[in-house]
């Protein structure tokens, strides 16, 4: 078929059913915990293990379990080890609203607020673990999203399609399965000043290349896709708004990571490994290049099929999720920041400095207004989304959403704070972490007690527990992963730039200025303005406390 051609496909209804003609989520064949739907870590690195060879690093094609994965492999399955714990069954699981079968929260969909506020308190927990990013966050954002933007395409098709179907069916799988999901969006864009149908290569958005009766081709590459290459499911979305000429480039879907015509170019950050002189957890991260090289999608697993419309809306609702994410992660991250700017000081002995107080309570604050930012975004959850110049409007199945203002302003405030917190760490710390000695070196018999004598700084800790302060501290501030996890922190979930627009696009300005010029005597003012807004943050409380 040509391409661009069977666009009338578009409105011909699709049975929601996976088959075995057609290849849905794979099933691992374990047998479930009737009690609690999830797998051990053990069981999730088998399944890795199973999965087709299509990861290439450094120009070599290697198995998911590859020791140089492990350490990314190893801080999500820190999801599945917590999740077991009796203690975090209320903060780390939920209830299928599809199956009332207890599943993992990593799969769950938002039923109120207070599935909000737990999963904002399970990714701060578990960042605390693993000392940074627990990585599946990008599963539960992205399942949340499609979930109300393929009711809304429905909708808005009057019954044409079935991509909620096909979604809720997919999820299904995804829950009872406890599979790990990642979200790609970030398209590589080519000309940043041309949209995706003006650009000289098509391929610059991922895009829907030809429409068949059994699915799509689609055809392009994601990039920045963090833990694709650990995922046992790819969830695909749109990057940006889009116009009715771009509608090729309005598509949501989800494959397996291993699926066929899919390849992955996989970076991974892992720390300088240790000897002897371990840290109590090693962290690692992936990210990956995946390449759509005419890659088919039955229609079974198609969520967004041309509706340029909703392929905006799907692009900013992931992105709200995913800073909701982030006013968890950022506070814990913050957590740790705190705990090594104090630990630097005492090492040093200058802890009861004024200048070290004053930096320690900006990481605190910084910390915790992200947190609190969260936490309101959660509070005033709805089943709505706001729209500039009308307000808010429901959307979706009735699942919750939470508040875009407060999830950007957390997001947009800790993001800002990411150099500045380490400068704060440089500067508390001094230079030493740059210079520290090799491991070997305080083993060697000529240079060990030299070593020791002259790293020691505070009298009152043992030496040993000062030279792990900087080994961590060089592995936080000089090692290429650690600038890498800078980039991210900054970056990831949108660049403050994204969030300054949405808040003012989403923030009633107008209403305030009326104000302003009431108070002022200027004409055209109005005392109650606020007080009629929907943005203002004491009605939407009122409004959502009666939800």
């Amino acid at each position: 078929m040509p391409e661009g051609a069977g666009d009338a496909i578009l409105c011909t209804r699709i049975p929601g059913k996976l088959n075995n003609d057609n290849p849905g989520p794979r099933h691992f064949g374990y047998p479930l915990n009737k009690e609690r739907r999830m797998r051990t870590k053990e069981q999730y690195i088998q399944g890795l293990a199973r999965m087709r060879r299509n990861v290439y690093f450094d120009g070599e094609l290697i198995d998911r379990t590859d020791e140089l994965q492990m350490d990314c492999i190893n801080t999500i399955g820190t999801t599945f080890d917590e999740a077991a714990k009796p203690e975090n069954q209320d903060l780390c699981t939920a209830i299928s609203h599809l199956s009332g079968e207890r599943i993992s929260r990593f799969t769950h969909i938002h039923q109120n607020t207070d599935d909000l506020h737990k999963k904002q308190d399970m990714t701060r927990m578990l960042c605390q673990k693993v000392g940074g990013c627990i990585q599946r966050c990008m599963g539960i954002d992205a399942t949340n999203a499609v979930y109300n933007v393929s009711y809304e395409a429905d909708k808005m098709n009057n019954g044409a399609t079935e991509y909620h179907e096909n979604f809720r069916k997919w999820l299904m799988r995804f829950q009872s399965e406890d599979l790990v999901g990642c979200c790609a969006q970030t398209d590589v864009k080519g000309d940043r000043l041309l949209r995706p149908a003006d650009q000289p290569d098509p391929d610059a958005y991922v895009r829907i290349k030809e429409r068949r009766s059994d699915g799509i081709i689609v055809s392009g590459c994601k990039l920045h896709i963090s833990e694709a290459s650990v995922a046992d499911e790819v969830l695909v979305v749109p990057t940006r708004a889009l116009r009715p000429e771009d509608k090729d480039y309005a598509v949501a879907f989800a494959i397996p990571g291993d699926w066929e015509g899919l390849k992955q170019i996989v970076t991974i950050h892992n720390l300088r490994p240790r000897e002897h002189f371990r840290r109590g957890f090693q962290p690692g991260a992936t990210d990956s290049y995946l390449i759509f090289d005419n890659c088919f999608v039955p229609w079974e697993r198609v969520f967004l099929a041309g509706e340029c419309q909703h392929g905006g809306a799907l692009a900013l609702l992931f992105a709200l999720f995913h800073r909701h994410s982030y006013s968890g992660c950022k506070p814990a991250i913050g957590d740790i920041i705190l705990g090594t700017a104090a630990l630097a000081a005492e090492v040093n002995n200058i802890h009861k400095t004024p200048h070290v107080r004053e930096k320690l309570a900006e990481i605190i604050m910084t910390t915790e207004l992200g947190y609190a930012a969260g936490y309101t975004a959660s509070a005033l959850g709805k089943p709505e989304v706001y729209i500039p110049g009308i307000g808010f409007v429901p959307y979706g199945p009735g699942s919750y959403i939470p508040n875009s203002i407060y999830c950007n302003v957390g997001r947009c405030l800790t993001g800002e704070a990411v150099y500045r917190e380490a400068e704060m760490l440089c500067d508390i710390a001094g230079g030493v972490m740059a210079t520290f000695p090799h491991e070997n070196d305080f083993l060697n018999p000529e240079t060990r007690d030299l070593l020791l004598k002259y790293t020691k700084r505070n009298p009152n800790m043992p030496v040993e527990d000062q030279a792990q302060l900087w080994r961590y501290l060089g592995d936080v501030l000089c090692s290429a992963s650690g600038g890498i996890y800078n980039i991210g922190s900054y970056h990831g979930g949108g660049s403050p730039i994204m969030e300054q627009i949405a808040i003012t696009t989403q923030y009633d300005i107008e209403s305030r200025k009326k104000l302003v010029k009431h108070i002022a005597g200027m004409s055209g003012g109005d005392h109650d303005a606020l007080s009629r807004t929907m943005t203002h943050p004491g009605k939407m409380a009122a409004d959502a406390s009666t939800q």
